[in-house]
C-alpha cells in the first residue's frame, strides 16, 4: 500500500460500557467514523470497515484511507447569462454586486470572470457557473471532524458528566485545568488511539489526544499498557499481548462455542438455554471468555423451572442447562472473565452466589402457595389499572364478562355453556398472581405463576392453562394459547385493553404506544387468523365495548380500523404483496381464518394468463355499475337477467358461459377451495372480452340497458367472492 493510502485505526478506551448498549454503540461508532471519512473524500466507498467493541473500548479499522482527500471542484450557480453579462460580454452591475458579496475585488473582476466563470445550459437557459478548485481536507482535520460527529451521534442511553484531570501535556496546551473542564459521554474516557498505518494521527476528542498506547485485560494482559505497532495488527496484538478479543462478533462466537463444548462435556445430552439477548449481554461483560460448569442443590428443582431460569439469567447472567426433554437440570454455565490455572475457586464462588437467589425463589414459591388465588382476588381492588378505567378488580370483572361471551361463541350451542364457564373462571383468577411475592420479584412471570398456583389450588388443568396463557402472544412469534378457554381469556384481555384505551382517547400516535396497543392488536389478529376462530371482528369489538359503562363508546370505528390495519401489516410481514392484501381485504371477509387460503388463491390466479385481462374487465364492470347508480339508475339485481332481452350474440354467449362455469366455481367456493374457484372463473376471459368488444352496455333502450347491467352484476358478484380482483389491475 502506498504511503498515502493505508489502514486507519481509531480506538476510544473508556470505563466499563453499559452491556445492553455495547453492541449498538460499537456498530454506530464504526459506521459514524467510516461514513465521516468517506463523505470527506478520505476513504473510498468500498473501504472495508471492521468494528470492535469490548467492555472497555470502541474501535474501528477502515482500509484504504488517504493522508489527504483529492482536490475537487466547487461549483456555484450565480445567475443567468442574460442577467450577468452585457451583449459585449462585460459583467453587469448585478454580477459585480454578486461577486462583491463573495469578496471578489473590482480590480480583478474581469480577470476573475475569465478564469473562473463558465457558461452552461441547464436545458432552458444559459447560466453563469463559478467553478473553483478546492483543496482536499487532510486526514488530521477530516478525522477529527468525523470523530466528533460520530461521538455526537452515538445511541447513548444516558450521558455521564465527569471532569478531566488536565494531566497530559496535550491537555495543558489545550488549556485544560485539573477538575475545571467537564465532559459528557456514556462513560469516562481515558485513552484515544488513532493510527494511519504505523503513524499517529494527533487528533483530539473528549479532552484526549490520540497516541498509540491502549490497555489490555485488567488482570491477564502480558503487556499493559500496550503500545500498538500499527493499525493492521490491532486485533492480533490485543489478543496475544493484551488477552482481549476485541471483536464483539468473534467474542460472541467464542462464547457460543465454549458453551456448546462445555455442555457436551457434562454429558447426559445437556444443552445451554437459547437466549440471544443473554448471549449479547454476556459478550459485553467479558474481554476474554472462559466458560465453566457449575451446580446447585437438586432440591431447588422443586421450584418451577421458569423461576429458577429467570433468576439465573436476569440476576447472575448464567446459562442454565436443559436436558434432552427441555427440563431444567441442577447444572449451569458461567462465563468468566478470567482463566486461572485452577478454576475451582471461581466455580465455588459462583455456586455460592447463586444459592441465596434460588433460596429466595423457593421461599417465595412456598409462601405464595399458603393462600389460594381465589383468596387474593378481592385484593385486586387495591391495584390501580388506569385512573379513568378503574382498578384491576374492576378490569377483571370486565374481562371475565367478555371472556364468557367469547367462550360461548367459540363453543357453539353444544359446548358454549361449559366453555364460557371455564373461561370466566380463568378470567376471575388470571390477575390474582399480581399480588404474589414471586410475581412481585419477577414481573415477567405473570400468568406463568398463576398457572402453577391454580394447579396447586385444585383448579382444572384447562383453567390453569388458560391462566398461564392469557397474556399470549406476548411478542412477535410467541406461541398462542393452548386451549379454547385460554383463547377466550387472551382475546378478552386484549380486546378489553383496546376498547378501554380507545374509548378514553388513548390512541397510539407515531412511534408512541405506551399501552402496547399495537402488540395487543397483533395478538388478536394472530389468534383469529392462525386458530381460524369462528369469530367476527365487528362482533367481538361490539362485545368489548359492551362491558364498559354506558357512554364509553368513543372511537369504536377507529378501534375496528386499527385492528384491520394491524392485520394488513402482519400479512405484509408474512410475505404477501400489497395488491394481494388489498384484493382480499377489500371484500371485508368476516372470518379471518380464511385469509391465508384466499391470499393463496389470489396469488395463484395472478399467475394465469387470463388474470390481467379479467382483472381489468372486472374493474371496468365495477365502474359501469357504480356510474349507473350515480346516474339514478335503480340498484341492479344480479339474478334478474331476462334471457329474452339478450339480443346480441356476445351477451348471449356470456350468459351461457356463466351458466356453465358458475356451478363448478360455486361448488369449489362452498368447499373452501378458493384456488379452484378462481381457476374455474378464468374460463370466462373469452366471452367477457367478446362482450366488451361487441356490446354497448348503456343502450338507449332502458330495458336492454338494465338487463345488460344485471348480467354484469352477476359477473361481478361471481368474480369477487374470493377477493376483489379489480385490485389486481392496479
Amino acid at each position: 500500500m502506498s504511503a498515502d493510502l493505508d489502514t486507519l485505526l481509531v480506538e476510544l478506551f473508556v470505563e466499563e460500557l453499559p452491556p445492553k448498549a455495547l453492541k449498538k454503540l460499537g456498530q454506530a461508532f464504526a459506521a459514524g467514523i467510516a461514513e465521516g471519512l468517506k463523505s470527506r473524500g478520505l476513504a473510498p466507498a468500498d473501504s472495508a470497515v471492521t468494528a470492535f467493541a469490548s467492555p472497555r473500548r470502541l474501535a474501528v479499522q477502515v482500509s484504504g484511507v488517504r493522508q489527504q482527500a483529492p482536490d475537487g471542484e466547487v461549483r456555484t450557480r450565480l445567475m443567468s447569462v442574460s442577467a450577468g453579462l452585457t451583449s459585449s460580454g462585460e459583467p453587469t452591475p448585478a454580477l459585480r454586486k454578486k461577486l462583491a458579496v463573495r469578496k471578489i475585488a473590482d480590480v480583478d473582476l474581469d480577470k476573475y470572470v475569465r478564469a473562473y466563470i463558465r457558461r452552461e445550459s441547464d436545458g432552458k437557459t444559459e447560466q453563469l457557473i463559478e467553478v473553483r478548485r478546492s483543496t482536499g481536507t487532510t486526514l488530521l482535520v477530516g478525522l477529527e471532524a468525523a470523530l466528533e460527529d460520530a461521538l455526537e451521534a452515538l445511541p447513548i442511553p444516558k450521558l455521564m458528566s465527569y471532569q478531566l484531570d488536565g494531566g497530559t501535556v496535550a491537555q495543558q496546551l489545550a488549556g485544560v485545568r485539573p477538575g475545571w473542564t467537564s465532559v459528557q459521554f456514556v462513560r469516562p474516557a481515558h485513552g484515544l488511539v488513532a493510527l494511519h498505518g504505523s503513524r499517529v494521527v494527533p487528533v483530539m476528542a473528549l479532552g484526549l489526544q490520540a497516541g498509540r498506547v491502549t490497555r489490555g485485560h485488567r488482570f491477564e494482559a502480558r503487556i499493559d499498557p500496550l503500545p500498538l505497532r500499527d493499525a493492521h495488527s490491532y486485533a492480533e496484538q490485543l489478543r496475544d499481548d493484551g488477552a482481549v478479543i476485541a471483536s464483539f462478533d468473534e467474542r460472541r462466537a467464542e462464547i457460543a462455542r465454549q458453551l456448546a463444548v462445555t455442555a457436551a462435556a457434562a454429558g447426559q445430552g445437556l444443552t445451554p438455554i437459547d437466549d440471544d439477548a443473554l448471549l449479547d449481554e454476556v459478550t459485553a461483560l467479558v474481554e476474554r471468555p472462559n466458560v465453566l460448569l457449575c451446580r446447585f442443590e437438586p432440591e431447588f428443582l422443586a421450584v418451577p423451572q421458569e423461576c429458577l431460569i429467570l433468576t439465573m439469567k436476569a440476576n447472575q447472567k448464567y446459562f442454565p442447562l436443559l436436558d434432552a426433554s427441555g427440563r431444567l437440570t441442577h447444572q449451569f454455565l458461567v462465563v468468566s472473565n478470567i482463566s486461572p490455572d485452577d478454576a475451582s475457586r471461581v466455580v465455588q464462588g459462583n455456586e455460592r452466589v447463586v444459592r441465596p437467589r434460588l433460596a429466595d425463589a423457593k421461599f417465595f414459591f412456598d409462601q405464595d402457595r399458603k393462600r389460594s388465588l381465589a383468596d387474593r382476588v378481592a385484593g385486586l381492588a387495591r391495584v390501580v389499572y388506569h385512573h379513568r378505567l378503574g382498578n384491576q378488580h374492576e378490569r377483571m370483572v370486565r374481562v371475565r364478562q367478555l371472556a364468557g361471551t367469547i367462550g360461548a361463541k367459540l363453543g357453539g350451542a353444544a359446548e358454549g355453556p361449559a366453555l364460557a364457564a371455564s373461561a370466566e373462571r380463568a378470567a376471575l383468577l388470571a390477575k390474582a398472581d399480581l399480588l404474589t411475592d414471586m410475581v412481585g420479584e419477577f414481573p415477567e412471570l405473570q400468568g406463568v405463576m398463576g398457572g402453577y398456583y391454580a394447579r396447586h389450588d385444585g383448579e382444572t388443568e384447562g383453567v390453569a392453562l388458560a391462566i398461564e396463557d392469557h397474556y399470549k402472544p406476548r411478542f412477535a412469534g410467541d406461541a398462542l394459547p393452548r386451549n379454547r378457554a385460554g383463547l377466550a381469556v387472551a382475546l378478552a384481555d386484549k380486546l378489553e385493553t383496546l376498547a378501554g384505551m380507545f374509548g378514553i382517547g388513548q390512541l397510539p400516535t407515531g412511534d408512541k404506544d405506551p399501552f402496547a396497543l399495537r402488540r395487543h392488536a397483533l395478538g388478536v389478529v394472530r389468534m383469529l387468523v392462525e386458530c381460524d376462530l369462528p369469530l367476527f371482528l365487528t362482533d367481538i369489538v361490539d362485545d368489548a365495548y359492551a362491558v364498559f359503562p354506558a357512554g364509553h363508546g368513543q372511537n369504536q370505528t377507529d378501534c375496528n380500523q386499527f385492528l384491520r390495519d394491524r392485520l394488513a401489516v402482519w400479512l405484509h410481514d408474512k410475505g404477501h404483496t400489497t395488491l394481494e392484501i388489498e384484493a382480499v381485504l377489500a371484500i371485508r371477509p368476516r372470518r379471518w381464518g380464511e385469509l391465508p387460503r384466499r391470499l393463496a388463491a389470489v396469488r395463484d390466479f395472478a399467475t394465469l394468463a387470463e388474470a390481467a385481462p379479467l382483472a381489468a374487465a372486472n374493474k371496468r364492470v365495477w365502474n359501469l355499475l357504480k356510474k349507473s347508480e350515480e346516474a339514478g339508475f335503480a340498484s341492479v339485481d344480479p339474478f334478474d337477467v331476462n334471457p329474452n332481452l339478450l339480443v346480441e350474440p356476445a351477451e348471449q354467449q356470456l350468459h351461457s358461459a356463466l351458466g356453465r362455469i358458475l356451478p363448478s366455481a360455486d361448488a369449489a367456493f362452498a368447499a373452501g377451495d378458493y384456488t379452484g374457484s378462481l381457476r374455474a372463473l378464468a374460463a370466462l376471459k373469452a366471452p367477457v372480452d367478446a362482450f366488451f368488444d361487441q356490446v354497448m352496455v348503456n343502450a338507449e333502450d332502458p330495458a336492454l340497458r338494465a338487463n345488460r347491467l344485471a348480467l354484469l352484476a352477476e359477473l361481478h358478484a361471481s368474480m369477487n367472492r374470493v377477493a376483489d380482483l379489480s385490485r389486481l389491475a392496479g
